[in-house]
């Protein structure tokens, strides 16, 4: 069996991995541990850069780090991957900041860690790169002189070409992405815009069977929908609710039914137009006042940023002006954390709640869409409010969907669903969850690294 080498932005040190258990940072430890392996990436750690990583190993999985210098962190990391690429693969070209020594950086950066990757390569391994960071990986192992199979995943969605082509040099990008041996996107969607950017853009050639020439090579792209560890899930929810913290929950809502919103605070999620559509559902049906209460949890991530503190900062002030509208003496209509909760809590608040607002502008796949279902009471499930433009909606076609652009259509979404008869929630609950099991975690990963293997 090939050793499997995993490449990532960040390494998911062991005391790391067991705090974010059941989601894709365990299913890639578990495919380490079966096969023997290195998960290799910056360290998190600011410093001086050095030609030789730090290399450890813990109970069969050997894991190297390098650390970054404070100006190449900025560049590669904090400008062109989140202030230019981030942005531009979630279509938000109006926040999209691009500038050459960022570029530059971004390329010094991957190539500097492809060369403190090569020497620790067997002849023999498979290579999975993640992410956005580092596309240009591959082309970079391949200069130092790498001949493994490569394989690369985008966790985020592949913009159409029209967005694309607003990025100045995006065809080394796509030159980049030809590079490895398989690349994988999460929806059919994003493999359909690769694909017209290479025919279109790059004069390439792509056949019905997923193979792509392109840049005098030949390579593979494929969709590879990510799952979640289905069954730890569901187990994890139905403990949870018992906890202290999900009864303090319960307890505090009095009989009323929940509404839950988990997300990074990023403005990829939608969270403005969310609350304004919550808002709209409170003055258009009105009789639900006093009777839910939406609980919406966004951790504050890049906080460092500009965009997200302003971010933060409209939040706030929405909420407090749908409080300040529909609040009584004894009701608060919305509560909005900016605080992380560990996933036993999150799964514990799942199976309470009778609604999940799932409803992001963009977004690669979003796994809580996915939880939220996992971690229902199979006798009294709550409903899924999903938006389209998510890609965990191409396999959840039995939520119910609701455009985040249109307030009045996410009011009528939650009308809907506080409604819906009990045979109906649990009909589309099943069909949700047999793809769940069907497409889980571990058969996300089997089906990539056994195309790559072939």
């Amino acid at each position: 069996m090939s050793r499997l080498v995993i490449v990532s932005n960040r390494v998911a040190l062991p005391g790391e991995a067991a705090q974010r258990s059941g989601g894709l940072v365990t299913g890639l430890v578990d495919a380490l541990h079966q096969a023997g392996g290195l998960w290799f990436g910056w360290s998190g750690k600011l410093g001086e850069t050095t030609p030789e990583p730090n290399v450890f190993e813990t109970e069969e999985v050997t894991y190297a780090t390098v650390d970054l210098t404070r100006a190449d962190h900025d560049g590669y990391y904090s400008g062109f991957s989140n202030a230019a690429l981030w942005p531009l693969f979630h279509y938000r070209l109006d926040l999209m900041n691009f500038t050459r020594r960022d570029l530059a950086a971004y390329r010094r950066v991957n190539a500097l860690l492809a060369d403190a990757l090569a020497p620790l390569l067997r002849p023999s391994d498979l290579v999975w790169v993640h992410d956005y960071h580092l596309i240009p990986m591959a082309e970079e192992l391949r200069r130092a002189g790498a001949t493994q199979r490569i394989g690369f995943f985008l966790h985020t969605p592949f913009p159409s070409l029209g967005v694309l082509a607003t990025l100045p040099h995006y065809s080394d990008l796509l030159k980049s992405l030809c590079a490895y041996d398989l690349v994988g996107f999460q929806t059919v969607e994003d493999l359909t815009a690769f694909h017209d950017a290479i025919l279109r853009r790059a004069g390439g050639k792509v056949s019905s069977d997923g193979h792509v020439h392109a840049f005098d090579r030949d390579l593979r792209a494929g969709a590879f929908p990510i799952g979640i560890d289905t069954e730890a899930i569901a187990d994890m929810a139905g403990r949870a609710v018992k906890s202290r913290t999900a009864r303090r929950l319960q307890e505090s809502l009095r009989g009323r039914k929940l509404i839950i919103g988990v997300d990074r605070l990023d403005y990829s999620k939608g969270l403005e137009h969310r609350f304004k559509a919550f808002a709209a559902f409170l003055d258009g049906y009105p009789a639900y006042r006093n009777h839910v209460r939406f609980l919406q949890i966004a951790t504050a991530t890049r906080s460092d940023v500009p965009e997200y503190r302003a971010l933060r900062q409209r939040l706030g002030a929405l909420a407090g002006d749908v409080a300040g509208r529909f609040a009584e003496l004894d009701w608060a209509p919305i509560q909005y954390l900016n605080r992380s909760f560990s996933q036993r809590s999150l799964a514990g608040f799942f199976r309470l709640s009778h609604v999940a607002l799932v409803t992001p502008l963009r977004d690669g796949m979003n796994l809580v869409a996915k939880e939220y279902v996992a971690a229902q009471d199979p006798d009294d499930p709550g409903v899924l409010i999903l938006s389209p433009f998510a890609g965990a909606a191409y396999e959840l076609d039995a939520a119910v969907i609701a455009n985040p652009y249109d307030p009045d259509a996410v009011a009528e979404a939650l009308q809907t669903a506080l409604g819906m008869p009990l045979g109906e929630r649990c009909e589309r609950w099943r069909t949700m969850m047999a793809v769940l099991r069907r497409n889980s975690i571990a058969a996300w990963r089997e089906n990539f690294l056994g195309a790559l293997s072939r």
